[in-house]
């Protein structure tokens, strides 16, 4: 089933210092498991050896109590992925865990390196042979070419050569070592465990296993924990930060704190400037679950509307069900989402969503609302049009895939048959991150791509020199 919104990155989770360290992965995790659905995997150090346990779908489905119990020592790292490079299949599952002349190594990656490409085919003229295809490998192998002696070295030597997103951690036989990239695209954040430590891509993670929020891994720092204690070291140039707002918009829980603030108030935030920016009349605020939530919270105590769950969500909706092909009209929205008729019958409407992407489900959605006897269809979105593809770790459609990088809006509007339609500016999102309005990377909404190569560069071009996509029939 073609999905219609963003795919949700990677998640990175560590524990080093705890004797359930593997335990302790394996409920972050289970925390972070909407980042990444596809796969998932642990790796556990007794401080000489690895063990590892990877395995495709989901976290529950991958892991019991005897596996768990096989993942013995005091430190492990573990991830969820969903792929922005590389195919869904086991040989593409992270933590990435081999032997080198060092010893045991294993990475988990979040983000996405736009010059894995070039590095990849270099490392393989000098001989390196790739068991994925995964840029997240490259990594790996530059570590483990370097000739450095230390761990830390070799991972400062290796990260020095890559550009783009990338939030990771590595560890070796008795050390984690974390890193941001200097731009700070993906979060990733220190907690406390008694004496030992925790990283997590979101902090709802240490709700969960009860570590204490220290503080964020700062942009370009590497961070060493071992049986020392912790070390910080920023070995690379400093840069501008950029971090991702659309995980603020959609990817990280409401529960989590990142980018230093809450995304339940950022998120709320949204709605509250949204409802300034483009107010109308109507009966009740509706959002689309389970994204839309905070937002609509947001618009409807700006705007005083009454806010109401017209639209129910299935949770319990598996990865596996045999869809028709004919019968059941709008099959995929439909299994998911479900109208309170008594909620939407006879009023006007506002539905809050959080982006559009294709359009499709914006426009069965509003269908939907029509159906159960909305008299007016109001579509609000708390996010910019996007209008760009992302190259730093969101899988994002082509561009040309896009409905708001080939229509104005209303011309977006008339496809989803809405009464009116709605985004909230990009001043209006940078508003809700006061004082912060610099540190974002905006690219997906303006092309203001901070971090290219070559190659990125021409291919950029070549998309503003050509038409963006040959206008299909939205009427």
């Amino acid at each position: 089933m073609l999905t219609d919104k963003f795919k949700e990155e990677c998640a990175v989770m560590a524990v080093y210092g705890h004797q359930e360290a593997a335990n302790l992965t394996y409920l972050g995790l289970y925390a972070m498991q909407h980042r990444g659905q596809e796969s998932s995997g642990i790796v556990s150090s007794d401080g000489t050896r690895h063990a590892a346990e990877i395995g495709m779908g989901l976290v529950s489905e991958i892991f019991d109590e005897q596996k768990i119990t096989a993942l013995t020592g005091h430190a492990a790292i573990g991830h969820n992925r969903y792929s922005t490079q590389g195919e869904s299949e086991l040989r593409n599952a992270q933590p990435l865990s081999i032997m080198y002349h060092n010893g045991p190594l294993a990475l988990a990656h979040n983000g996405n390196l736009i010059n894995a490409k070039a590095l990849r085919e270099q490392l393989e003229k000098e001989g390196s042979i790739f068991r994925s295809t995964m840029d997240s490998e490259v990594i790996i192998h530059l570590i483990a070419k370097s000739r450095k002696t230390r761990l830390l070295d070799q991972v400062v030597d290796a990260l020095s050569q890559v550009k783009g997103a990338y939030s990771i951690a590595i560890m070796g036989a008795n050390e984690i070592i974390a890193v941001r990239d200097p731009h700070g695209f993906r979060p990733l954040s220190i907690g406390r465990l008694g004496s030992g430590y925790a990283f997590a891509s979101e902090t709802c993670a240490f709700d969960l296993i009860e570590a204490k929020f220290s503080r964020e891994v700062a942009p370009g720092e590497v961070v060493v924990v071992n049986e020392e204690g912790m070390f910080s070291h920023f070995p690379f140039p400093p840069e501008l930060k950029r971090h991702c707002i659309f995980e603020y918009i959609y990817f990280a829980r409401p529960d989590s704190r990142i980018f230093g603030a809450s995304v339940h108030m950022v998120r709320k935030e949204f709605g509250r400037r949204l409802a300034q920016e483009a107010p109308v009349e109507a009966d009740c605020v509706v959002p689309v679950p389970d994204s839309g939530i905070v937002a609509a919270l947001g618009y409807s105590e700006q705007s005083g509307i009454p806010f109401d769950k017209g639209i129910i969500r299935n949770h319990y909706v598996g990865r596996t069900f045999i869809e028709p092909t004919q019968s059941i009209r709008h099959f995929g929205v439909k299994i998911k989402l479900n109208p309170v008729r008594e909620v939407m019958e006879g009023r006007r409407v506002i539905l809050v969503d959080d982006s559009i992407v294709r359009g499709t489900t914006s426009r069965k959605l509003v269908k939907m609302a029509r159906d159960a006897g909305a008299r007016e269809v109001h579509m609000r979105i708390s996010s910019p049009p996007t209008i760009h593809s992302c190259f730093y770790g969101i899988d994002t459609p082509a561009r040309s895939d896009l409905i708001a990088s080939t229509y104005k809006v209303e011309e977006i509007r008339r496809f989803l048959n809405a009464d009116s339609l709605a985004y909230l500016s990009i001043e209006g999102m940078l508003f809700a991150v006061k004082g912060r309005e610099n540190d974002f990377c905006k690219a997906c909404f303006d092309g203001d791509y901070p971090v290219t190569t070559p190659a990125m560069e021409a291919q950029l071009m070549l998309l503003d020199d050509e038409p963006v996509a040959v206008k299909r029939d939205i009427d």
